[in-house]
């Protein structure tokens, strides 16, 4: 690739190393909080529908299936953010060849992975139903739900590959198209899968593949048109060992820690399951509610990482800290302003079910999680800087400990010793667990050569 070819295909490339860092993190982050938002009202559709066209056993049955889906598809996830990272330092540092090639290395990765994925999901899709204790009367909802997820699995493992590839080039405006049309056809097969045909959880789960399935074969004619450097052949295969091995260093803690987070997350639903199909419902509600304070945490961490990605890769530390800052007080102040969901709270989980034993128990879990979630904020804007550096180990170690040794056992225990009521102040102990650990790794500045391994060169500045 020469020169000529390299800088026109930069010109269509967002770079985030010049410029105000709360302008640059801004007008990053909003296209992924409008994409994050149709995201959640995409599963929020799907509950809303089954828990007032179905039923609360409906409501309960998708709940409960998806930490087993995430589970079965968390390694892959941690791969596709080391594959982000890395693309944005090779766009830090103008290297387009590289560029290239990760993106096909991920690609051919995603493709071939996804296919052992769905089918070991299909055949252990009731086991772990069992193991986690599912109520017998949701049990059958569930399994359907989650066989018919897993067997489309490609098209969510290809939307979300297509969404980091981009978030790497500084891009995050083209991913709010994909889901745009994703929540759009999701919605309107939802309403005649479920209401007009009357297929009940299935048709949620047909409606969801098919919607991801359908945005990502746009999202691959759309990249293709806007990055000359994106347009080669998906499906003729093509893997540089090298470059796997450094989306694999970034990318593996990530997907383990994601494993094993939503190993945690399905102990937590047995305990959940315990007390019954009402309990599971309302939590259920009370999880998509509370995304919506997450979802802006999510959206200023991401443009964080590749800001601090793309600044490292040029050579431009100084700016890594100012970005820092800037995320954290963005966060924090959304947070406060969220807190407005808990006087709320009665009203929107009305919306799913109207069963007043569905509203209770979900008021017990936003009562006990929202008060805390500024702690969330702070850890995850540190860690997602410490990641976009290159230091992977550090902050999956963090949220492995924050988990096991923090939010599980302490939920248990005040769910044993105090009651369900108080059972989810487990996650503002997680979430300390958490800060205590990757706050003293930020602070020692141990994080700020971990790039020079990467791409093979002193480039950052003290």
């Amino acid at each position: 690739m020469n020169k000529d070819q390299i800088e026109v295909k930069n010109s269509s490339m967002n770079t985030m190393t010049c410029g105000s860092p709360l302008k640059i993190i801004l007008t990053f982050a909003f296209p992924m909080l409008i994409g994050n938002i149709f995201q959640q009202l995409y599963n929020m559709v799907d509950s809303i529908v089954v828990g007032n066209y179905v039923g609360k056993l409906a409501l309960a049955a998708v709940g409960t299936g998806f930490p087993i889906i995430f589970m079965m598809a968390a390694m892959f996830i941690g791969l596709g953010l080391g594959a982000t990272i890395l693309i944005s330092q090779y766009v830090g540092a103008g290297d387009m060849d590289n560029v290239q090639r990760t993106a096909q290395t991920i690609y051919t990765a995603m493709i071939l992975g996804s296919i052992p994925i769905s089918i070991i999901g299909i055949f252990l899709s009731e086991p772990i139903l069992v193991l986690i204790n599912t109520p017998i009367d949701a049990l059958p909802m569930a399994k359907t739900y989650m066989m018919i997820i897993f067997s489309g699995m490609i098209g969510g493992f290809g939307f979300n590959v297509n969404a980091g590839i981009l978030q790497g080039f500084g891009d995050s405006k083209s991913s709010l198209l994909f889901l745009s049309i994703a929540t759009v056809m999701n919605i309107i097969l939802d309403l005649i899968l479920v209401i007009v045909f009357g297929m009940g959880v299935a048709g949620v789960a047909v409606a969801t593949i098919t919607a991801q399935m359908a945005s990502w074969i746009f999202g691959i004619i759309y990249m293709k048109r806007k990055y000359a450097v994106l347009d080669f052949p998906v499906f003729k295969f093509k893997f540089d060992k090298a470059i796997f091995g450094k989306i694999v260093k970034l990318g593996l803690p990530a997907g383990i820690q994601q494993t094993l987070f939503s190993i945690g997350i399905m102990s937590l639903q047995s305990l959940v399951n315990g007390y019954g199909s009402d309990f599971i419902a309302g939590f259920n509600a009370a999880n998509k509610i509370d995304t919506f304070a997450f979802m802006p945490i999510q959206s200023f961490s991401n443009a964080v990482t590749t800001f601090t990605g793309q600044n490292i890769g040029a050579g431009r530390m100084d700016r890594v800290h100012k970005g820092t800052v800037t995320a954290v007080g963005l966060s924090v102040m959304v947070c406060l302003a969220c807190l407005v969901i808990i006087p709320l709270g009665p009203s929107l989980l009305g919306m799913f079910n109207s069963d007043p034993a569905v509203i209770e128990s979900g008021m017990i879990y936003l009562k006990n999680v929202m008060p805390a979630i500024s702690l969330l904020a702070i850890v995850f804007t540190i860690n997602a800087v410490i990641r976009g550096a290159g230091e992977s180990i550090v902050p999956m170690m963090g949220a492995i400990i924050s988990l096991w040794l923090g939010r599980i056992p302490a939920a248990y225990y005040i769910a044993d010793n105090y009651g369900k009521e108080y059972m989810f102040l487990s996650y503002a102990v997680g979430w300390a667990f958490w800060l205590l650990i990757s706050g003293p790794y930020y602070l020692s500045g141990k994080w700020k050569t971990k790039s020079e391994e990467l791409l093979g060169k002193q480039n950052y500045s003290s």
